[in-house]
Formats: C-alpha cells, sequence, structure tokens
C-alpha cells in the first residue's frame, strides 16, 4: 500500500495538520502536488545516512549525514534493498527527516550515477530478523556464559542472505517477503535445509510448524531464483540415507540449486542436547561418500554440486582439493574452499620471497628473528607445513601454537572462534617470539575484538609483544617486513 496519497491542502486546517516544513530552496514540488504523509500518529522508520558518496544523486541534492530516508517515489524504505531497486529511476522524490522536520526533494538521476548513501544499518525497520527455530545445534544456544549481549542473537534474516551470503531457514517469511523475494529478485539466496523430509526437519529445527523446504525451493526455482544450500550433518540423526536423500533431492533442482555445502556439526561443551561430533572413521566415510556423489554430478549436471567443507580434509588427514574442484563456487566463508586458497597463495608468496632473497646472498636482516603464529588447533598442521618453508627461506625462526579452546570445548577448533584470554594464557605459558601473528578472522567484528571482547592491542599489552593479523602467508610476510596494516605495538 503507498505510504503517500494526493490530497486537498485548501482547507487551512488541513494544511497545519498535515505541515512537512518544507522550507523554501529546499523542493520545487508546489504545496498543492506533494505527497503528504498519511500517518499522523508519527513519521515511519527509514534508514540513518551515515556518509553521501561525493558526485551522487545525494550528493547533488545536499542530503548530510545524520538525514533518515523515509521513502522513495512514494514507497517506504524498509532496508538497502528497498534503497537499491527504488533508487534505480531516473526522476526520483525522496522524503528524508532532519531532526523534527521532513523534507521533499526531488531529483534526476543520470544512467549509471548511483545515489550515493551509506547506512547505519543494512535494515531500517528491524535490526536483524530473529530466528524461530531451537535447532539443539544452534551455535547460540551453546554459547558460553557471560558474553556479549549480541552474541545470544539468533539471527535468520532472508534480507542478509542476499546481501551478504548469510545461510537462512526461510521459516519465518511473510507473504510480503516472499513478495519482495519474487518482485526485487532477491538472488542468490543462502539456504540452511539440512534435510528435505518436513517432519525430520521439523524434529531437527524443533519447529512444529516448519514449512515444506522442497516446496519452498520449487516456488523459489520456479522464479528463477538462484540458491546455495547446506546441510549440517548430525551422526545418527540426518546422516546415512537421509543425507542421501536430501543430497539428490537437491539435485533434482539443479540449475536453480547451485550448490550442496556439507558441514560437519560442530559442539561446545555447553550442548545439553545428547548430540555428537563425527569420529575419524565417520567423517573419513562421509567425505568418501560425498566424493563418489561428485563423481556421478559430474557427469549428470557438469559440475559436482555437493561439496564437503574444509574441516572434513583437515579432521581426517586428507589433502584438500585442487582449486578446481571448487567449480568457482565462491562460498569460502561457508568454510569451503579457504585451506586452497592459503596454500595456493602461498605457493605465490614463495616464489615472492624467493625474487626478493636470490640464493647465495646474505638475507637481511629483518626487525624479527622470530615468529609466534597462532592459530585454531584444526588448522595447526597446515599452518606448521607452510611455517618451516617460511623459516628456511627467510632465515627468521618460526613457532606455531595451536591454541585449545578453553571456554567453549576442545570440540571447537577453529580459528575464528578463539578466545583473546586463552591466547594470552597459553602464549604467555608456551613462550613468545619477537611478533606474535595472529588469526584476522579471530576478530571478525566491527569493533576489531575478539569473542570475549579482547583486542589486539589489548592482547600485545599482556603479552609485552607486538601483534600483526593475518588471513595468509603473505600477510605474515608482510608483518615481518614492515608492510602489515595491521600491526599493534
Amino acid at each position: 500500500m503507498p505510504l503517500f496519497q494526493e490530497i486537498d491542502l485548501q482547507d487551512d486546517d488541513d494544511r497545519h495538520e498535515f505541515e512537512l516544513n518544507l522550507q523554501s530552496g529546499v523542493t520545487t514540488v508546489p504545496w498543492m502536488q506533494a505527497r503528504i504523509e498519511l500517518k499522523k500518529a508519527g513519521p515511519p522508520t527509514g534508514g540513518r545516512i551515515t556518509a553521501i558518496e561525493p558526485g551522487s544523486v545525494a550528493d547533488d541534492i545536499g542530503l548530510r549525514p545524520g538525514d533518515e530516508l523515509l521513502a522513495i517515489n512514494n514507497n517506504a524504505v524498509e532496508d538497502v534493498i528497498d534503497v537499491q531497486y527504488y533508487s534505480a529511476d531516473e526522476a526520483l522524490e525522496l522524503l528524508v527527516r532532519r531532526g523534527e522536520e521532513l523534507f521533499l526533494y526531488e531529483a534526476e538521476r543520470d544512467y549509471n550515477q548511483s545515489l550515493g548513501l551509506e547506512f547505519a544499518h543494512p535494515t531500517f525497520d528491524t535490526d536483524i530478523r530473529r530466528c524461530n527455530n531451537l535447532c539443539e545445534f544452534c551455535f547460540v544456544l551453546q554459547m558460553a556464559p557471560k558474553f556479549r549481549r549480541t552474541l545470544y542473537i539468533k539471527d535468520d534474516d532472508y534480507r542478509y542472505s542476499f546481501l551478504f551470503g548469510h545461510f537462512v531457514t526461510l521459516t519465518n517469511l511473510s507473504e510480503h517477503d516472499w513478495w519482495r523475494i519474487e518482485t526485487m529478485r532477491l538472488s542468490p539466496l543462502y539456504i540452511s535445509v539440512h534435510v528435505t523430509d518436513t517432519e525430520l526437519r521439523r524434529r531437527f529445527l524443533r519447529n512444529a510448524s516448519a514449512p515444506d523446504i522442497m516446496a519452498q525451493l520449487r516456488w523459489l526455482a520456479e522464479r528463477g531464483i538462484e540458491m546455495h544450500t547446506q546441510l549440517v550433518v548430525v551422526p545418527e540423526f540426518n546422516d546415512g540415507p537421509w543425507l542421501e536423500r536430501s543430497i539428490n533431492e537437491l539435485a533434482g533442482l539443479w540449475p536453480a540449486v547451485q550448490s550442496v555445502s556439507v558441514v560437519p556439526v560442530g559442539l561446545t561443551k555447553q550442548h545439553k542436547y545428547g548430540m555428537r561430533i563425527h569420529t575419524p572413521a565417520e567423517a573419513a566415510a562421509t567425505l568418501a561418500y560425498v566424493e563418489g556423489l561428485q563423481a556421478q554430478f559430474r557427469r549428470r549436471l557438469g559440475c559436482r554440486f555437493a561439496y564437503p567443507t574444509d574441516e572434513w580434509y583437515l579432521v581426517t588427514g586428507r589433502d584438500v582439493p585442487p582449486a578446481d574442484a571448487y567449480d568457482d563456487q565462491e562460498l569460502q566463508e561457508n568454510g569451503l574452499g579457504m585451506v586452497r586458497y592459503f596454500l595456493d597463495e602461498w605457493q605465490d608468496v614463495q616464489a615472492e620471497i624467493q625474487a626478493s632473497l636470490p640464493a647465495g646472498v646474505v638475507p637481511p636482516t629483518f626487525a624479527y628473528q622470530s615468529l609466534t603464529l597462532a592459530t585454531g588447533t584444526m588448522f595447526a598442521a597446515t599452518l606448521r607445513q607452510a611455517a618451516q618453508s617460511f623459516a628456511t627461506l627467510t632465515g627468521v625462526a618460526v613457532q606455531v601454537l595451536p591454541v585449545i579452546n578453553e571456554r567453549l570445548g576442545e570440540t571447537i577448533t577453529a580459528a575464528g572462534l578463539l578466545m583473546g584470554q586463552d591466547i594470552v594464557r597459553q602464549l604467555q605459558a608456551a613462550g613468545c617470539g619477537d611478533l606474535v601473528v595472529l588469526p584476522r578472522v579471530t576478530f571478525d567484528h566491527p569493533d576489531l575484538v575478539s569473542l570475549d571482547d579482547l583486542t589486539p592491542q589489548q592482547i600485545a599489552h599482556e603479552l609485552s609483544r607486538p601483534v600483526a593479523l593475518a588471513d595468509t602467508m603473505g600477510d605474515v610476510w608482510d608483518a615481518l617486513t614492515g608492510q602489515s596494516r595491521l600491526l599493534f605495538r
């Protein structure tokens, strides 16, 4: 329903009641043609502008940081998706709140000229949609106590799926949400399926009203929406024949369903529902089964379609596949292909180091003569191999320290879930090199803090050592040569 309508302002009472404080020079829209807000109880929630791109439409018409965008062309905007969609027209009317006043701007947008707005949050109506499931393997439900409040928020927002690649269950969508997905062609979407059987999925999600996921995926496929799906596999629950059925049913919707990521369940020591992680033998069997399916899908679909995440290879001691085994799928954020990227990048960096330190030439004296590289226990063996080669090339002593996750439990082995306090305690006990290098992903938060709210600067202070953050061995080389932008003294 439109947010605004044309109304007659000949009556002075109406003019007073719907006054928009449109000041001289702000807009060229005459009073009689202005669309006036219908909600007398107060203006709608909009997006608070934090920055404006120079030369953009917003810059040309004089919008300012701190303004709040409420509507574009008579359409209320509830998130940045609405802003992108409704600002595609060449003729624009923008309703903006500035303090207690409302302004209606007219603008003409040149071809390829952006609106040029950055917002405090990508969603305006609410910070993020909450999940209505109670999955027993949900990491939020397994979180240790006394962390920051946001770590206990269960998000399940289809808009974040489209914008940032977050996996969502599609169990909390309204008719309006489905209309937006279809009308605005929000593609691709990233969807947590886990199991395709409706009754088992409802038990898995602990949501008795969860819709039929296959019906939802077929609806999306019929409308040309591409999807990437994932199955979090729990031993003796959705593995075995259920895993086989789920993958094959999803493959029946190819190419709309572009991929299935097969993910092993992760459980903290706070888990209280009786699930368990895979044994090494079970992990090896699951990995072999999925790789067998890949061979079938390559013949049938021309791609591997089902992709085991890196963890399956690391826990079984198997080499990760070459880059072409991922069929150009961009699923690294879901733990798929990150190790391969690390190894391939290291090959390039070795060539760079060898070119800068020719054989037979005495290597330069670096500012640091010893490095300590800390990481999660799952990645330690891979990092140790690279570190040994790095030490041989540079002449610098390199120590790799696998950090045990004491707060969440030893079964949590990923570097992105390490605790700052665990890093400090274990490095103090083991001893540090001249420079400590930590995984950047440990501090993957807008405020650059770990899960337990320690910054790299605080860790550097506790260890009395400079701390650098790294994703790759190229980042380690940059830190050694004084080129790192993420160095904390």
